[in-house]
């Protein structure tokens, strides 16, 4: 049954997204305008699909992106991220950890120490 639910919220996930974006923009885009509102509604998604992925993958990022010393990967609330940024300060990033550092890092400068539990405010 689990299998099933998970098949079916995938599914899901991409028509309901469309439907979803398209009434965020109903309810906000005189107050904060077109362009804003897809900047937020998209970068708050992107956060909330980061963070799932830290709790839900945490067995495999703990595997192969940390040493066994390091920050654990996990939290819910947590993105992928700052707990990277937590474990380059800590320098218990794995070759693998520190090369997906460098890439984050060349995209947005600093960016795994400036994720460092951060957060952005969503839209009503």
């Amino acid at each position: 049954m689990g299998f099933i639910l998970f098949l079916v919220a995938n599914l899901l996930f991409l028509p309901l997204t469309v439907l979803n974006v398209l009434a965020v923009l109903y309810k906000n885009i005189k107050v904060y305008g077109f362009l804003n509102v897809i900047n937020i509604y998209f970068k708050q998604t992107a956060l909330d699909l980061d963070r799932f992925a830290n709790h839900n993958f945490r067995t495999l990022w703990n595997t192969v992106l940390i040493t066994k010393d390091g920050y654990q990967f996990g939290l819910i609330q947590e993105t992928i991220s700052s707990a990277l940024g937590k474990n380059q300060v800590k320098q218990t990033l794995t070759t693998t950890g520190k090369i997906l550092c460098f890439i984050l890092n060349t995209l947005d400068n600093n960016h795994c120490i400036n994720s460092i539990d951060n957060t952005i405010k969503p839209l009503k």
